[in-house]
């Protein structure tokens, strides 16, 4: 590759484009055949638009249930909005409830990035949703395709240390890394009227954006500047935290970011780690999961350009050939951190980096229960297991934000904080939430306080077997198992229906990862606060088993006194004693 910048896309390129990369080109920035296709009877979009329409932040589906049953229904609509820092106005999650009981499924569900979901949504209806979710002051673009993804941050409205600076940046990364084309391309397919005045990015940041057009960082494409006209190889995933916080799983983020602010809250600078990354498959070694490494620090006036850089690194270099090999993660792999750094600060990054500053140690923060805003306002954080809110919970919690407009803000683990309550609203939406079953929001089970599983079956087409639907029903086994056996201390558990770990299961103590019909990769080894991977142990245990397969390491556990963590006493144990343990043989 020329390292002064990639060739301007034509059609004379196009027989050496994968297709994916021929699709996202000749789409008139995400607009056809999308565009098309909204307007015409059929009951599902082609496969050329499916694609597309993820950057707009939605997935076709098929209902594998109501298959044989409704040929119509079957063919729906997942959305996903972009919410940075998990933040939800009053309005739009008022707004967000009628779409989904007038026009979805009657659910939502926050995400493991800080975002609601709406599933059962007919192709039909889907401009009407997304149209009137803009309006409403949200947005759904970007929340899904080869892009940068919802930008995470602490959920907590603290208004004390680096807590308002990482907010804040998550909005401002949130603009910086937007696409320039496919905004217009958004608001022409979904919105009627004009209102792009909602996309327009803060001063300090359209300044920042002008380096898109400088060498190095530009495309070449006028259009796209930054991300070019074929748009990132894959997904890419943005999180931001103060020291010692990890509520976002920073690790597994392809750029975290940890704030450093001064006695006023101003932001001094950043340490930066880079390469995190989820996804694998079943079956193939050289996908895996990996934690992001430490890049260094950089100083706040230089932070955005760094972003930018990195980004642009990746546009250049990722695998755009095989695309199981295209995020970031696969690059550092292959070529090192020394190559990442001489090739960003040789050819793209201007400014410097330096030597990574002291953090405390990483706590999973979860903000559950009461706590003091600031003088005069508070927030409560609910625990919701596995996100997913339906019903007289779902009634109920609209209620208590319509009556008292309250700001929401999600977590990564699938919880909600309400926040800005005065002094004297506490007692009325205290009585409100014991209402819905939460007169002590801040003591769940122990097991589901941060046990966190995707949606799988019915909906999601890469789903093997269950997770969402299920895994109360496991907590509820594994707490019986944990009082039988007199062990008081809880695990982190994480479970997926398939391996490309949408709930970060590979992070867990005890990871569950769908690879059968009711069947199960078991991972073991992560940490409480999300600073190690962990290992795979069984490739198929079927989850009957579940109790009698562990039981050997539980005792174990105890017996070594429980003082440390179940991961912590499993990556003691090392892996050829768990394999005994279980009966199996050591991973490779």
């Amino acid at each position: 590759m020329d390292l002064d910048g990639p060739s301007p896309p034509t059609e004379s390129i196009e027989t050496s484009l994968s297709k994916a990369e021929r699709r996202k080109l000749f789409s008139g920035h995400l607009r056809e055949p999308l565009l098309t296709e909204l307007n015409n009877d059929e009951i599902r979009f082609s496969e050329d638009a499916v694609q597309l329409l993820k950057f707009h932040g939605s997935y076709q589906q098929n209902h594998r249930e109501l298959r044989k049953t409704d040929k119509v229904r079957c063919w729906q609509m997942m959305l996903r909005l972009r919410n940075p820092g998990g933040r939800v106005p009053a309005q739009l999650f008022i707004a967000l409830d009628d779409l989904s009981n007038e026009i979805g499924d009657g659910t939502l569900r926050t995400t493991t990035r800080q975002a609601f979901q709406m599933h059962g949504i007919p192709k039909a209806n889907l401009k009407q949703v997304i149209g009137t979710i803009v309006e409403n002051l949200g947005s759904t673009l970007a929340a899904c395709g080869d892009i940068n993804r919802n930008v995470m941050a602490p959920p907590a409205p603290f208004e004390k240390g680096g807590y308002p600076m990482a907010r804040q940046l998550a909005d401002e990364i949130a603009d910086l890394l937007s696409p320039e084309a496919a905004e217009g391309s958004y608001l022409d397919l979904w919105v009627d009227g004009d209102l792009s005045y909602r996309f327009k990015p803060s001063r300090p940041v359209r300044r920042a954006r002008l380096r898109q057009s400088e060498k190095g960082v530009f495309s070449n494409s006028s259009a796209e500047p930054l991300y070019g006209d074929t748009y990132l190889p894959r997904k890419f995933k943005v999180a931001v935290t103060v020291p010692g916080d990890n509520s976002v799983d920073l690790l597994t983020q392809d750029i975290g970011l940890v704030v450093f602010t001064d006695s006023s809250g101003n932001l001094r600078g950043c340490n930066v780690y880079v390469g995190g990354g989820m996804g694998r498959t079943h079956n193939q070694e050289d996908t895996f999961a990996r934690l992001a490494e430490p890049l260094g620090y950089v100083e706040a006036p230089e932070l955005f350009e760094l972003l930018q850089s990195i980004m642009a690194v990746q546009r250049d270099f990722g695998d755009r050939e095989v695309r199981k090999h295209a995020r970031l993660k696969y690059l550092m792999h292959k070529r090192g951190m020394a190559w990442f750094k001489d090739t960003l600060k040789s050819h793209y990054f201007k400014g410097t980096l330096k030597g990574l500053r002291n953090e405390p140690k990483s706590k999973l923060m979860d903000y559950l229960g009461w706590h003091r805003q600031r003088a005069g306002l508070w927030f409560v954080g609910i625990p919701l297991t596995c996100g997913r809110l339906q019903g007289e919970l779902k009634a109920g919690l609209r209620r208590i934000v319509e009556t008292y407009q309250l700001e929401i803000r999600l977590t990564a683990n699938q919880d909600l904080l309400l926040c800005n309550i005065g002094t004297a609203q506490r007692a009325g939406i205290r009585e409100e939430l014991a209402k819905i079953g939460f007169e002590v929001p801040e003591a769940p089970a122990p097991l589901a306080r941060h046990a966190i599983a995707c949606p799988a079956l019915p909906t999601c087409g890469l789903a093997i077997t269950e997770a969402e639907r299920i895994l109360p029903n496991v907590l509820n086994r594994l707490e019986q198992q944990l009082e039988r056996l007199e062990i008081e201390k809880p695990l982190l558990i994480r479970m997926t229906g398939c391996p490309n770990g949408c709930a970060r299961p590979y992070m867990a103590e005890l990871g569950l990862v769908g690879s059968g019909v009711n069947q199960y990769q078991l991972w073991l080894g992560g940490t409480p606060n999300l600073q190690r991977l962990a290992r795979p142990f069984l490739q198929r245990m079927p989850l009957d088993d579940l109790e009698t397969t562990i039981e050997p390491l539980l005792k174990s556990w105890k017996d070594a006194g429980g003082r440390r963590s179940f991961g912590d006493h499993i990556q003691r144990l090392g892996d050829q004693t768990v394999a005994e343990l279980l009966g199996t043989s050591a991973p490779a």
